[in-house]
């Protein structure tokens, strides 16, 4: 009996099984976001958002604190207690002893309780500025970390492409080789080309677990989130009015700057429109600033910090302490010294005859300079993080356009040609390996370009966001 079949039949049967429960046990697909999503995600799981949620949360206790006038404090003491004498006869309201029952209220003098109020509320105000300002850098860098998952998941696509065109050139050179119409130091050269190609690809791929990674931290999911980027490359059309403005004046190959250029020979036009649309973005960019959570922040803790000065300088103000008593002190034949029941009253008033607050004084107004150096420094770094975006994204407007208008289409003619040359033995296998090496950089720089042209205008976004409230 022929058993051949039938293990040929157990074999595939097996191989399908086994294939079957890899594809089970094997890693779901990447999920799909897109970039909303994703900034959505990190407002609800971000660690570093909620812990500033938990500020704003402290801050208002702070406020509720400072807003809370003096407890009294009462006081209970029996005094005058004779052993020798004795506390006498009859029930405990009768003993010989000098019960006082005291109640003592702290009253604050010179506003002290309406400015530490003020100087709490504003602190309160920007714990919630730096909750927005928190959330705002925190959709910058969810912007940026997507877009590098994007350039990574291109990044690793391209170079696998590029490894499996070297492996199929291979292939193709080593059955010419076989034919005996290729030498085999062109076949050897091809295949450390191949093998080039797959490190690439593999460095790819670990860059692009990196990025998944790392998009994953600031959403607050875990390491071992599968995500990928949904979206498109911003198109440079998007890009800010000053960069196509800019690119207008500085172009020469194109109508909008052949007519810059013209209109600013016969009579300064596109240089006065230029200059003009600047300094309208000067004035966009100075009110945008100002409204800036973190300048917002700054300029409450300013006032805090007024406040907190006033506050030591009213220390100057005496408090005074009232206190109203209750003494109980009856006579007894052993001790006919009581007084019955008596009211007593007390005021208290501290004496500055050795220290008048000074050191409080020069600390509070030292914290006001420094808050205003700060509330200065602030308002700088803002408008230099908002002049380096707007450059960038001007630049990087231009770059990719010029990409996609010249430099990759003229590398991949370059390789079309080259590769069917090849193919027909009319190109040399270095020649055709310097082209395809071209042909690739210019994809990759291409994609660099988009990169940070997509993040730059992530950072510009941030750089004017003027959400100041949670």
């Amino acid at each position: 009996m022929d058993f051949a079949p039938h293990s040929r039949r157990l074999r595939t049967g097996a191989l399908a099984l086994a294939l079957a429960c890899a594809a089970i046990a094997g890693p779901a697909a990447a999920r799909p976001l897109r970039l909303a999503e994703a900034q959505a995600m990190a407002e609800q799981h971000n660690h570093d958002l909620k812990l500033a949620a938990i500020g704003v949360d402290s801050a208002a206790a702070a406020v509720a604190s400072a807003a809370a006038a003096p407890n009294p404090v009462l006081t209970v003491q029996s005094m005058n207690i004779n052993p020798a004498a004795g506390v006498g006869a009859g029930p405990l309201h009768a003993k010989t002893v000098d019960s006082a029952l005291r109640v003592d209220q702290l009253v604050e003098r010179g506003a002290k309780r309406s400015l530490r109020t003020a100087a709490a509320g504003q602190l309160a105000l920007a714990a919630r500025a730096d909750l927005a300002d928190t959330r705002r850098q925190l959709r910058r860098d969810v912007a940026q970390a997507y877009y590098d998952l994007l350039a990574a998941q291109e990044r690793s696509a391209l170079n696998l492409d590029s490894a499996a065109l070297a492996e199929r050139a291979l292939r193709a050179a080593e059955q010419r080789q076989r034919a005996g119409d290729l030498a085999g130091s062109d076949t050897a050269r091809l295949r450390i080309d191949a093998l080039r190609a797959r490190n690439d690809a593999d460095d790819a791929a670990a860059d692009l677990d990196q990025a998944r990674r790392a998009l994953a931290q600031l959403l607050g999911l875990g390491a071992d989130a599968d995500l990928s980027a949904a979206d498109a490359w911003p198109a440079p059309a998007s890009a800010p009015a000053s960069a196509l403005s800019s690119s207008a004046a500085v172009s020469g190959d194109g109508s909008g700057g052949g007519t810059a250029g013209i209109a600013g020979a016969d009579g300064g036009s596109g240089a006065v429109s230029t200059a003009t649309a600047s300094a309208t973005d000067e004035r966009r960019d100075s009110a945008a600033i100002e409204r800036r959570a973190d300048i917002a922040a700054a300029r409450a803790r300013l006032q805090a910090a007024r406040s907190a000065r006033d506050l030591a300088l009213a220390g100057r103000t005496r408090d005074v302490t009232v206190g109203v008593q209750f003494e109980h002190y009856p006579a007894s034949s052993a001790n006919p010294q009581g007084s019955g029941n008596s009211i007593g009253i007390a005021v208290q008033v501290p004496l500055f005859v050795r220290y008048g607050m000074q050191g409080e004084i020069r600390s509070a107004e030292a914290a006001l300079d420094a808050a205003g150096e700060n509330l200065a420094k602030t308002r700088q770094a803002a408008q230099a993080d908002v002049a380096r975006a707007r450059a960038q994204a001007d630049a990087g407007a231009r770059r990719v356009a010029r990409y996609d208008r010249d430099l990759l289409p003229a590398a991949h003619k370059a390789a079309d040609g080259a590769e069917f040359a090849f193919a027909h033995g009319a190109l040399g296998v270095m020649d055709v390996l310097d082209v395809r090496r071209a042909w690739r950089a210019a994809q990759l720089d291409a994609l660099a370009a988009r990169a940070d042209y997509a993040r730059s205008l992530a950072a510009l976004d941030a750089a004017l966001h003027t959400e100041t409230n949670d």
